[in-house]
């Protein structure tokens, strides 16, 4: 049985537009590359700069860096950014476009985060293109 995951438009750098299956979000963390860099690869420690966008599973989008015009940076592998982030994200190569969808379990849980838009036991779907990473 093949996981059915959302479709991302554009291509890295650009801001991405996800279209959702039928189906339900699947189980666990599914991590999908959508475009592979040839950078360095990322690792545990690194203090990592990306673009994203961040959407429920088939619900809204709650947040995105495209639309600010600069991206974002911390460190990955140590607990500063959820658990989704951490394990998907170590281990692929600068110039990347990674697809990620996080059960709740990776992500904020039971609680979410509702002045985020963010519900209680979302799966959370992001698409992020991996800038760089030292």
């Amino acid at each position: 049985m093949s996981i059915e995951l959302p479709q991302a438009t554009g291509t890295y750098g650009e801001k991405p537009q996800l279209t959702f299956p039928s189906g339900g979000a699947p189980e666990g963390l599914v991590v999908k590359v959508l475009v592979q860099g040839d950078g360095a690869e990322v690792v545990s420690g690194n203090t990592i700069v990306v673009n994203y966008l961040g959407q429920s599973w088939a619900g809204g989008v709650f947040d995105n860096s495209y639309d600010r015009g600069a991206p974002i940076d911390f460190p990955i592998g140590v607990g500063a950014v959820i658990g989704g982030w951490d394990q998907g994200l170590v281990g692929q190569t600068i110039g990347s476009r990674v697809l990620l969808s996080i059960p709740p379990e990776l992500a904020y849980g039971q609680r979410g985060v509702p002045q985020a838009g963010i519900a209680g036991g979302a799966t959370l779907v992001f698409v992020v293109d991996i800038v760089d990473a030292a």
